[in-house]
């Protein structure tokens, strides 16, 4: 763990590193019914993976006179910086601290392109910047703060299987563990490119024009009470059924906003079919996808690496298992290089969805 020289307050030579990894969504996460303080409209279930982590490095500058955010060795501008800047005014409201921070992250998956790197991301952030600014370690107290960043970085926090509880406000919205039947997924990575509409606006768009929007929450609560009774039953293949099921809903009412919206590629379309193939010959694989292309396979443990081979052809593919909460790590060299000055553009928002 590094946390040198912090301040009782977090206001000078704080410095802290975190590491946090990608969840995907079993029961999936589309839509706030307040977006200032980040509630979503219905609760959510996902798994933690152990692949595609980010590490995020905090270190505060009292004699700075702005926040600065880099990613992937590259200073950011825009969009991207004013999120990372919205999220430490936040922290520093909570710790008394004035101090501006330096902000380094690494992304192992490709940033904003379906695989949850925002959640990994904010996850990975609010636990170094809490430790460089001195606030409540705890997890309850991270999901919470994790989730004023995106959405679901709440459930990043949490090892493993977490529920994300819709809550009544604030102190009442966060994720925590869910004790479920070992599980893999299988990464079917088809298209690593930005996504050209962010989750977050997609989500709103959705919740706006969609007519179906009201009967998605409604289901959305349905689906979740059913999928954390099997996941205390141990049923594998009702939680299999239920996830994809879900992700075919959740792709559904996204399409049906005006304008439509489709993340979904023709080759994203062909893994679902081909998995549904694959459980006519008898072998348990459900397939889910967040707001992108990239398709997520579900797996018992036994069947990952059969389920992989019949899955290479459609893209580059992975077999990934259940991953550590975000932790606090020691430094990483990294994000130790001299910032590069050269400011990153003005990227679109990496999202916040599913």
């Amino acid at each position: 763990m590094t946390r040198a020289g912090t301040a009782a307050n977090g206001t000078a030579g704080g410095t802290a590193t975190a590491r946090a990894f990608p969840n995907i969504a079993l029961v999936k996460y589309w839509g706030k019914r307040d977006e200032a303080v980040m509630l979503p409209a219905a609760g959510s279930l996902s798994l933690t993976l152990d692949a595609y982590a980010t590490t995020t490095a905090v270190t505060l500058d009292a004699s700075a006179a702005s926040d600065r955010f880099e990613l992937n060795g590259e200073a950011q501008a825009g969009d991207r910086l004013r999120r990372v800047t919205r999220f430490l005014d936040l922290v520093r409201e909570r710790s008394g601290s004035t101090a501006r921070a330096l902000v380094r992250s690494h992304n192992e998956a490709p940033t904003g392109a379906g695989l949850a790197s925002s959640a990994s991301g904010f996850a990975a952030l609010a636990t170094a910047a809490s430790a460089a600014y001195g606030l409540p370690g705890d997890p309850a107290s991270l999901s919470r703060l994790a989730r004023r960043g995106s959405g679901s970085a709440a459930r990043s926090i949490i090892p493993g299987v977490s529920v994300w509880h819709a809550g009544d406000g604030d102190e009442t919205s966060f994720a925590e563990p869910v004790p479920a039947p070992e599980m893999r997924m299988v990464i079917v990575t088809v298209d690593e490119r930005q996504k050209a509409i962010s989750s977050r606006e997609a989500m709103r768009l959705t919740a706006l024009t969609s007519p179906f929007y009201p009967a998605w929450v409604a289901s959305t609560e349905q689906s979740l009470e059913a999928m954390l009774e099997a996941c205390r039953d141990g049923d594998f293949t009702r939680i299999g059924r239920i996830t994809e099921s879900h992700a075919l809903r959740m792709h559904a009412v996204i399409q049906s906003a005006d304008p439509p919206v489709r993340y979904l590629a023709p080759t994203s379309i062909a893994v679902f079919d081909a998995v549904s193939a694959l459980r006519d010959r008898g072998v348990e694989a459900y397939a889910t996808a967040d707001a992108g292309p990239n398709v997520c396979v579900v797996v018992r443990p036994a069947e990952a690496e059969a389920v992989a081979d019949e899955l290479r052809g459609f893209g580059r593919v992975r077999v990934v298992g259940p991953g550590a909460g975000a932790e606090l790590i020691d430094a990483d060299p990294r994000l130790s290089a001299p910032l590069d000055a050269s400011p990153g553009g003005d990227p679109a928002a990496t999202g916040a969805g599913a």
